[in-house]
């Protein structure tokens, strides 16, 4: 092996972990902002130590995931319809990331990517569909309907997700009725870990405390483990990994862990992630619980509008550790490719 390969190998992606502490009942918290802002997620999970079994209230909010759609073939440009803003889009941007030869035949005005180097090979363009100027009949809606129905035909496989908040109108359903639409369910998956090793961890104390406690970086890379199945044992005879609990641990007979995979949207992870406060409103075994969401890999945003590239792995993932008496961890990560999370 070349020596240049070598340090290819030797050289490990940038990735950030930002941290911040509250309150889950302080009206200054920021918990369930930072969850509306992060709006494009594949995978939900949550881990309970010492539960063997869910609450009632809990399943049924997991029940309550609700569907998304694929519709397969769809034309952009019909995104940027006026029957289509008006029965789903109350505030909100179409953003698209196109290589260069797109973005020049599209003709619609743009950036490079910030992450395209010093020659742009990827171009961002941002549309707002509820801007005053983008009115029907405007020059700005004409000539952006004419540049992706005519000029630069673009279509593509699509998943799509509302969250209705009652009111009557069309359903995505019945809106895409012509088109190959099909609803989907999440996929929810449960499961029990037997005699897990957990991290000590104290609510105050986000860098840990030797021989006390844990801190938020150590928990992190264990969750990363217990989500993986990578043992904890860091047995001399395994070939796959030497990683271990950190200390202090404590052993639990069990945990209960439940994995959502779909397209799960904010407002879903936010009732989810009120009802694990609410778990802890009578008395429990468990001092913590977890509740870890990933991103789309190949999102074009992570947190509100901010670019997301996806260089080698794509990451961008929040965790919420949940404390019995409701002080929590957020810690959000994101890969190379990325801005800092707010």
């Amino acid at each position: 092996m070349s020596v240049p390969s070598l340090q290819r190998l030797r050289q490990v992606p940038r990735h950030l972990l930002v941290c911040e502490k509250g309150h889950a009942r302080d009206a200054r918290s920021r918990h369930a902002a930072h969850v509306r802002d992060h709006a494009y997620n594949c995978r939900v999970s949550f881990l309970i130590p010492e539960c063997g079994m869910l609450p009632e209230v809990l399943k049924s909010t997991i029940a309550d995931v609700g569907e998304y759609y694929l519709v397969r073939n769809l034309s952009v440009h019909e995104l940027v319809a006026h029957e289509f803003i008006d029965a789903f889009v109350k505030k909100g941007k179409l953003i698209l990331s196109v290589d260069k030869d797109t973005y020049e035949e599209l003709g619609l005005q743009g950036r490079p990517s910030q992450y395209s180097g010093k020659k742009a090979m990827r171009y961002i363009v941002t549309i707002d569909l509820t801007d005053s100027t983008f009115h029907p009949d405007s020059k700005k809606h004409n000539r952006v309907l004419w540049a992706l129905k005519e000029k630069k035909p673009l279509e593509f496989d699509f998943l799509l997700a509302w969250y209705n908040t009652g009111a009557e109108g069309s359903t995505l359903m019945s809106y895409f009725s012509k088109k190959q639409i099909q609803p989907l369910k999440p996929k929810i998956t449960f499961s029990t870990l037997r005699d897990l090793q957990c991290p000590v961890l104290q609510s105050n104390e986000l860098q840990g405390k030797p021989e006390e406690s844990c801190s938020t970086e150590e928990l992190f890379e264990w969750l990363g483990a217990v989500w993986n199945q990578v043992s904890l044992d860091n047995k001399s005879s395994s070939f796959l990994s030497t990683y271990c609990c950190p200390q202090p641990n404590m052993m639990v007979e069990k945990a209960f862990l439940c994995t959502i995979t779909g397209f799960i949207i904010p407002e879903k992870i936010i009732q989810l992630l009120e009802q694990l406060c609410c778990y802890f409103g009578e008395p429990k075994l468990a001092y913590w619980l977890t509740l870890t969401v990933h991103g789309f890999a190949d999102s074009p945003v992570s947190w509100r509008e901010s670019e997301h590239g996806f260089h080698k792995g794509g990451e961008n993932l929040y965790n919420f550790v949940i404390f019995r008496n409701l002080d929590y961890w957020l810690q959000m990560a994101v890969g190379t490719y990325d801005d800092c999370p707010p």
